[in-house]
């Protein structure tokens, strides 16, 4: 099988190395990659955000499967315009991936699937502003409508902060959606969706603030852990089950039906889980993890996922122990990073201990690497506990040297506690 793999970041060099594993792979073709991935995929040159460049790249490199990473290609329907060449795709159409694109479409979804949600309401007046806030708190959680990689989002107690962000959104055009806010910790649980379909991967929790012990603004993601040894079994099927199966269920109904990767980010409080949002392509940097620990055929899925034969597969084999990925960030990042910077003792060893993943790296005539965006490598740890990985992880990133840059210490390491449950009167 011959699979083009679009996008340039450490998810998609997560994506490239679980592909490699697979027997059924004869060749790999990144577009446009980064110098990591080259090591392990042809690397070659498209817009991912143009169909008709990305058409014309599947027909070149005769792909068997096209598999697209980042949500942006999807929302704007690249996927539609490569299945409708006859390429087998793993990515939803641009129909499906208004799950993500809208996060208003995603609540009426959610709405009428009886999927347990925060509270919203959309401010698109700047007018409007002041009195919506009045009608949330103590806790405000503002966010950018449509896509904003992660970094749209503030969660804060002071209304001022709540306030400014919500304006300066509304002045650059964007819708503003408040929401209440929703206790306990959150989970990111990936589930391949073919119609009705679901099969879960394994949980992971991400950790979104720039700082340790949760501090700073928001970021794209500061790293992450799998599995969740606090989560209990029934709260996961208690996630599938009335979760992503019926939002799986309501696309289909609506005539948009999901195929690919459902990526559903929710808090499990005193209520039981509730969705915080929902994606509609792996996230970054959980795969990281997750796809470390894979121990089925990669493609197998992916193409059967693609070409409605899910229910057909087996379902996905996991390696026994846990998995971290540490994110490796440049001076300044989340707001305007520094880049050019050379980066020494990255050299990736694949032992299947440590992974180094280039999530925004370039390199120069004198073939020197260099950070070339705000997150710079991902490196990933596994070993037989949680414990384990993080050591790992942690050794291989003191390693690395790149000026200014900076990490979180305390991936995987918060102790997690799920709200008990409130017991609903007689």
């Amino acid at each position: 099988m011959r699979v083009l793999v679009i996008g340039s970041g450490a998810r998609e060099h997560a994506l490239v190395l679980a592909l490699r594993r697979d027997p059924s792979v004869t060749a790999v073709i990144a577009a446009p990659g980064n110098p990591g991935i080259g090591q392990q995929a042809e690397l070659r040159q498209v817009d991912p955000c143009s169909a008709e460049a990305v058409v014309a790249l599947a027909t070149d490199v005769a792909a068997d499967l096209v598999v697209i990473g980042p949500e942006v290609p999807l929302v704007l329907g690249i996927a539609d315009a490569v299945r409708a060449a006859g390429f087998p795709v793993f990515g939803p159409s641009a129909d499906a991936a208004r799950i993500e694109g809208s996060k208003a479409f995603a609540k009426d979804v959610m709405a009428a699937a009886g999927v347990r949600t925060a509270h919203s309401e959309i401010v698109d007046n700047p007018a409007d502003l002041d009195a919506a806030l009045d009608r949330f708190g103590p806790t405000w959680v503002v966010k950018d409508d449509g896509l904003a990689a992660g970094k749209g989002v503030v969660v804060t107690a002071d209304r001022r902060a709540a306030r400014d962000h919500g304006a300066e959104l509304l002045e650059q055009g964007h819708p503003v959606l408040l929401e209440s806010f929703l206790d306990g910790p959150e989970v990111s649980l990936f589930c391949l969706v073919d119609g009705e379909t679901v099969v879960p991967l394994l949980p992971a929790q991400d950790h979104k603030r720039v700082g340790d012990g949760d501090s700073g603004p928001n970021t794209g993601g500061m790293g992450a852990y799998t599995p969740l040894p606090w989560l209990p079994a029934e709260t996961l099927t208690e996630i599938v089950e009335d979760v992503v199966k019926p939002v799986a269920a309501e696309l289909v109904r609506r005539g948009s039906a999901f195929s690919g990767l459902l990526y559903a980010g929710l808090a499990v409080g005193s209520n039981g889980p509730a969705v915080v949002e929902f994606n509609c392509r792996f996230g970054d940097p959980e795969t990281q993890a997750v796809l470390a620990l894979l121990d089925s055929p990669f493609a197998e899925l992916l193409h059967a996922t693609a070409t409605g034969r899910l229910a057909e597969v087996e379902a996905p084999r996991w390696k026994d122990g846990a998995a971290i990925t540490v994110v490796l960030a440049a001076e300044n990042y989340p707001a305007r990073p520094r880049t050019g910077d050379v980066i020494t003792g990255a050299e990736d060893s694949l032992d299947g201990d440590t992974l180094v993943l280039h999530a925004g790296t370039g390199q120069r005539e004198d073939k020197a690497l260099v950070s070339a965006g705000g997150r710079v490598l991902n490196v990933v740890g596994v070993g037989a506990d949680l414990a384990q990985a993080r050591e790992r992880a942690y050794a291989r990133l003191a390693q690395i040297k790149l000026p200014g840059s900076h990490f979180r210490t305390d991936i995987g390491a918060t102790e997690v506690v799920i709200p008990e449950r409130a017991v609903a009167a007689e």
